[in-house]
C-alpha cells in the first residue's frame, strides 16, 4: 500500500499525540473479565517479547539490522506492536477498541513503516535486496540465516524499549483493576 508522503509525514508527527487518544479510548471502552485477561495478556506478552528481541538487535541508522528477528521480518518492532495491541484488544473485551486499534495501525503505523523503509533504502544500499528476501510484517517461521545472532542488552537499553514494558505493565494493571471493580 502506498501512502502520499505529506499524509505519512503528518501521521508520523502525530503518532505520540494519537497514542494518548488511544489510551483514553482504552480506558473508556475496555470491559475486561478474567477469561479475556487470561487469553489476551499472553498474546500481548508475545508482542512485547518480539519488540524487546528486536530492540536488542537494532543499531539505528548505523547498521541495517538483518539478524535476530530482522532475519525473519523487516519490521519486528511494528509486528510486535500489532501483536501486543491485538492482545490488549482481546483482554479489553471490546470490539470497538479492536476496530479503533486496527484503524490506528492501518492509518498511522503502515504509513510510518513506509517512511522508515524509504529512509533505510537511502541509508543502506543493501536494503533493496534485504526487502526482497524478508517480508515486511508477517515473519518467516522456518530457519533463516542470521536469526541466531546474539541479543545485546545495551541495545535494548539504548533503544529505550523498557518504555514498552512500562506501558504493558500500566495497561495490564488498568485492565486488572477494571476486571475486579
Amino acid at each position: 500500500m502506498k501512502f502520499p508522503k505529506p499524509y505519512a509525514d503528518t501521521v508520523a508527527r502525530m503518532r505520540v499525540a494519537l497514542g494518548f487518544l488511544l489510551a483514553g479510548a482504552f480506558l473508556w471502552f475496555s470491559d475486561p473479565r478474567a477469561h479475556s485477561l487470561a487469553v489476551g495478556l499472553p498474546v500481548a506478552v508475545l508482542g512485547l517479547f518480539l519488540r524487546a528481541w528486536a530492540a536488542g538487535h537494532l543499531e539505528k541508522n548505523l547498521e541495517l539490522a538483518q539478524n535476530g528477528p530482522y532475519a525473519r521480518v523487516r519490521n519486528p518492532l511494528y509486528a510486535g506492536t500489532l501483536t501486543a495491541a491485538t492482545g490488549f484488544a482481546i483482554a479489553a473485551r471490546s470490539w470497538i477498541l479492536a476496530v479503533v486499534l486496527a484503524a490506528n495501525f492501518l492509518c498511522v503505523y503502515l504509513p510510518v513503516v513506509e517512511l522508515e523503509e524509504q529512509h533505510l533504502a537511502r541509508l543502506f544500499p543493501e536494503f533493496q535486496d534485504y526487502a526482497r528476501r524478508v517480508p515486511r510484517l508477517i515473519p518467516h517461521l522456518g530457519a533463516v540465516p542470521g536469526a541466531g545472532k546474539r541479543f545485546r542488552w545495551a541495545l535494548y537499553l539504548r533503544n529505550r524499549e523498557y518504555q514498552a514494558l512500562a506501558g504493558f505493565v500500566a495497561g495490564a494493571a488498568v485492565l486488572a483493576w477494571k476486571a475486579v471493580r
